[in-house]
């Protein structure tokens, strides 16, 4: 495991995070980023035929086991921003009818600005790297 990587968690904290996430999807105060920076993500919505609500719906599934690590962003002027991976599993049919089950990478970063909060789904795409579950 990457050394940035963070599984200093206890469920309960995870779950309260994992809370806080899916609220903001449920209120619609979240994004998938889909720019030129994450063309894996715009290949799984592709390949999946996943529109709008399909996504929606994925995220809203993700469960506290499906917790992987946290990481700190990296990029400049975030430094203080903590990342939070979830590799949940599904079945899906891709565009040609096939079921397949996938590891879905995503990756969120949860904002907090006065009083308000949004969620930014940063990586939502086929797994492409090892992980391993915090609390499986």
């Amino acid at each position: 495991m990457n050394e940035h990587y963070n599984q200093n968690y206890t469920k309960e904290t995870i779950s309260a995070v994992l809370s806080l996430i899916q609220n903001c999807i449920e209120q619609g105060n979240y994004t998938i980023s889909m720019n030129n920076n994450r063309q894996e993500n715009k290949d799984f919505v592709a390949e999946y035929n996943l529109n709008t609500k399909r996504q929606k719906k994925l995220l809203l599934r993700i469960k506290t086991k499906d917790f992987c690590h946290s990481l700190k962003n990296t990029n400049p002027g975030y430094e203080n921003e903590v990342l939070y991976v979830f590799v949940p599993q599904y079945k899906l049919f891709n565009i040609d009818g096939i079921e397949k089950v996938v590891d879905v990478y995503t990756k969120f970063n949860l904002i907090e600005y006065r009083n308000s909060r949004r969620t930014v789904v940063i990586s939502f795409h086929e797994r492409n790297k090892q992980i391993s579950y915090c609390f499986r």
